[in-house]
């Protein structure tokens, strides 16, 4: 089981950078990131905590953008995975979108992972022109078409939602395979979704009971012929090393914890903490 870092980033606090490279330090495996847009200020979406237009944390309307704090987070590691949790890809143009992950994979030498979700916020997606009652569409044919820029000399897609012809696109990543996790609940048609197109499963923080939903994404990924298993990232608030070895034998590969929306020196005396009691459970495997 690999343990990561989720910092809620915002235009306050402590930097991504310098998050990502204390948690590098410190022995971390993977430094996630979320992404909004924006927050259209009157909306029929409703939050999926709050089941209201309120939201739990107003750093949805201060939200950096995820591939510029990965960028900044690469240039001072050289290990921690860089990844989202997570991204909206449909609310970005997608040649543009493989261009940018296909840049931050080649200049941090193969370390990026796409974590991506369907967007609970259908009023913010709308903005972007994508119809809440397809983002599920939209999303597979983002995910397809920019795999064929990632991978193909001469790359073309034909969809509903993206259509180009023959083209070439470099840098191509540096992984054969930049892995696609999907952050949703942990549903039928999520992991019917998953085992068609994605690489795994990213919790959210409602799911509640994780063994369970680990092992019906297992059957799924099978039915379809899925060879290898799927990656589990679990999202954690304290951890319990009873609970963990649970997770561990369901098939949850990763677990990730949140930073505290805090100065720097606290966030690094939360770290020091995590870690040690992370420490004997293979923090540093």
């Amino acid at each position: 089981m690999r343990f990561g870092i989720v910092e809620f980033t915002s235009d306050r606090g402590i930097a991504p950078a310098t998050a990502a490279k204390a948690a590098e330090e410190r022995g971390f495996r993977s430094f996630f990131v979320p992404e909004h847009t924006h927050i259209p200020v009157k909306r029929e979406a409703a939050h999926p905590l709050t089941g209201s237009a309120e939201l739990p944390d107003d750093r949805y309307t201060r939200t950096l953008d995820p591939w510029v704090a990965l960028a900044t987070a690469a240039a001072v590691t050289s290990r921690i995975e860089l990844s989202t949790a997570v991204a909206l890809p449909t609310e970005s143009d997608c040649i543009t979108l493989a261009k940018t992950i296909a840049t931050l994979d080649h200049l941090s030498g193969g370390r990026v992972t796409l974590g991506a979700g369907f967007g609970w916020n259908t009023d913010e997606l709308a903005d972007h022109g994508v119809p809440g009652n397809k983002r599920r569409t939209v999303l597979r044919e983002y995910v397809e078409a920019m795999r064929a820029l990632w991978t193909q000399e001469e790359a073309s897609y034909s969809g509903e939602f993206v259509s180009f012809g023959p083209s070439w696109a470099w840098p191509k990543p540096v992984q054969q395979h930049v892995p696609v996790l999907i952050g949703a609940g942990g549903t039928e048609k999520t992991f019917r979704w998953i085992a068609r197109t994605g690489d795994g499963w990213i919790t959210t923080p409602t799911e509640s009971d994780v063994q369970a939903s680990t092992a019906l994404l297992m059957k799924y990924w099978q039915e379809a012929g899925r060879t290898g298993t799927p990656r589990v990232v679990a999202l954690d608030f304290k951890p319990d090393p009873e609970r963990l070895a649970r997770w561990a034998d369901a098939g949850v590969t990763d677990v990730l914890y949140g930073l505290p929306d805090k100065s720097d020196d606290e966030v690094f005396a939360y770290l020091d903490r995590l870690a040690s009691k992370l420490a004997p459970l293979g923090l540093h495997d």
